[in-house]
């Protein structure tokens, strides 16, 4: 008996151990897509994460990597993995030289380079693929694959394992791929630090749209089926609109990339700027709804797809409600207000967010070509049909237009602008709790977590707050340069994205 309790003992350690280091592996925090899985919201569940930080001493310092000379891209952490978009001009390949996107795929463990996606400019006019402006949409990783969308518009399925596993398919034009518009090459070697791209769907010409100055999007993945914002905008008059027919929102099947789904809104010619905000999803009175925010300054609820349409069919997304986000905006010859900085149609940049039964959005003029009158908006998911009146919450005015995705916690709402303010209002009512003026404007989101509030400016300081009702200032960090790119918080790290460089930042953390 004594021999069979010992065994037993020795069992119960076994699977004890095992079992957590199982759970262990299953439940670490990475963060796979931007922002919470489905709603988006800039919440993490991270805890003993840093106060401050130094670089220049090391203090919780994990590891620093240079990028390029911009960087707007949000890291993204899963399987080991951070994905960095970026521009060429610090080459880690030596063949490719002068202005391209990049995604550098690095070891989390240390910040060392495992491959790269490397994407000719889309050009030659520079208003379709912005000069030096890189790879600006944060990826989507699912177990071995990685879903983003290119500089030139192009939506792609990697192997997170890039070449080390070989040239895996049916896509095996990698090399014709990073030789787009080389003229002194048709085709480029492929090696085992290049992106080895699963399939591919471009954009503008497969669904023919027409994109400006940066394709952005973050994919929504839900099943077999991708949710993709197409960039769909205007050209370099900033008066017209090439593709009115195309779509604002489409919906490709993972596995293959085959085309499935689009809106029908008629978005098209009323897009003030561009459709720049990624989708979000929500269920509601036991119903999925995928969330949309067009280049119109319109909120869109559309049921998801329960299953793919038969080959060769490209089906209608079903709208269940919408919300103008500035119903007495001009509606009517909307491009006429270019540069009109009191009145103008407004467009939403940041991505709605769905959280108890409400989506939380910000909207607003434009920064570079409309009036600077920007809110945070509170809308009833519950709703149906035209729910502009029927559908408001409350309606908060910001500093000026804002970019941001914001951060529900705790009852409050946290959100930054581009008039260098990060706010804090009650998520009921819209009633303001604190302000702050930052140093520099704001263009990405704040992140929650740990009770403390992160964000960053384009001036280079980066903040963290207390996330409480009222304000307290815990630190302020002023990094090598600028940061458009939201925070990222995965497995007790902080990421951090400058113009130049990537922070990995964790408490007591040696520079490495």
């Amino acid at each position: 008996m004594a021999a069979k309790r010992t065994i037993c003992k020795h069992l119960l350690a076994i699977i004890l151990v095992y079992g957590c280091l199982f759970i262990s592996s299953v439940f670490a925090d990475d963060q796979p897509q931007w922002g919470q899985r489905f709603t988006r919201n800039m919440v993490s569940g991270e805890t003993s994460l840093p106060d401050d930080f130094d670089p220049a001493t090391g203090k919780n310092i994990k590891w620093t990597v240079p990028l390029g000379s911009e960087t707007w891209a949000t890291p993204i952490v899963a399987s080991g993995r951070v994905f960095m978009g970026t521009n060429n001009d610090s080459p880690r390949d030596p063949r490719h030289r002068g202005d391209r996107g990049i995604m550098l795929c690095l070891n989390e463990k240390d910040g060392t380079f495992l491959w790269q996606l490397m994407v000719p400019k889309l050009g030659p006019d520079p208003y379709l693929d912005w000069p030096r402006g890189g790879i600006v949409s944060p990826p989507t990783v699912e177990g071995d694959r990685v879903y983003v969308v290119s500089n030139r518009g192009e939506a792609m399925c990697l192997d997170i394992h890039g070449q080390a596993n070989g040239n895996d398919g049916p896509y095996k034009d990698e090399g014709r791929h990073m030789a787009l518009q080389n003229k002194e090459t048709d085709s480029f070697e492929v090696t085992n630090i290049d992106a080895d791209i699963i399939w591919l769907f471009d954009i503008p010409s497969q669904a023919d749209t027409y994109p400006h100055d940066a394709a952005h999007s973050s994919i929504l993945l839900d099943g077999d089926f991708l949710y993709i914002n197409t960039s769909n905008g205007v050209d370099n008059t900033h008066k017209r609109i090439r593709k009115p027919d195309g779509p604002s929102l489409i919906v490709l099947d993972k596995k293959t990339g085959r085309y499935l789904a689009r809106d029908y809104e008629g978005i098209g010619p009323q897009i003030f700027h561009c459709t720049w905000s990624s989708p979000a999803m929500g269920v509601v009175n036991g119903r999925k709804l995928v969330f949309f925010a067009g280049g119109d300054g319109i909120v869109y609820a559309f049921e998801a797809l329960t299953s793919a349409p038969p080959k060769g069919k490209i089906e209608k997304l079903q709208r269940i409600w919408r919300f103008d986000c500035d119903p007495t905006a001009p509606k009517d010859n909307i491009h006429e207000y270019i540069r009109n900085r009191q009145e103008s149609p407004s467009n939403i940049k940041g991505m709605p967010v769905f959280h108890n039964n409400r989506i939380y959005v910000t909207a607003g003029g434009d920064i570079w070509w409309g009036k600077n009158k920007a809110w945070l908006k509170c809308i009833d998911a519950t709703k149906t049909g035209d729910i502009t009146e029927s559908g408001l919450i409350f309606s908060y005015e910001v500093n000026r237009h804002c970019c941001s995705t914001p951060a529900i916690y705790d009852g409050m709402v946290f959100v930054s602008d581009c008039g260098k303010v990060i706010h804090c209002v009650d998520a009921d009512t819209g009633k303001v709790y604190w302000t702050h003026e930052t140093k520099g404007e704001i263009w990405a989101s704040t992140v929650v977590a740990d009770g403390k509030v992160y964000v960053g400016t384009r001036r280079r300081d980066f903040w963290i707050l207390a996330a409480s009702r009222q304000k307290k200032i815990i630190s302020m960090i002023e990094l090598d340069s600028g940061m458009g790119a939201t925070p990222t918080i995965a497995n007790g790290v902080l990421y951090i994205a400058t113009m130049h460089k990537l922070y990995a930042v964790q408490k007591q953390a040696e520079a490495n």
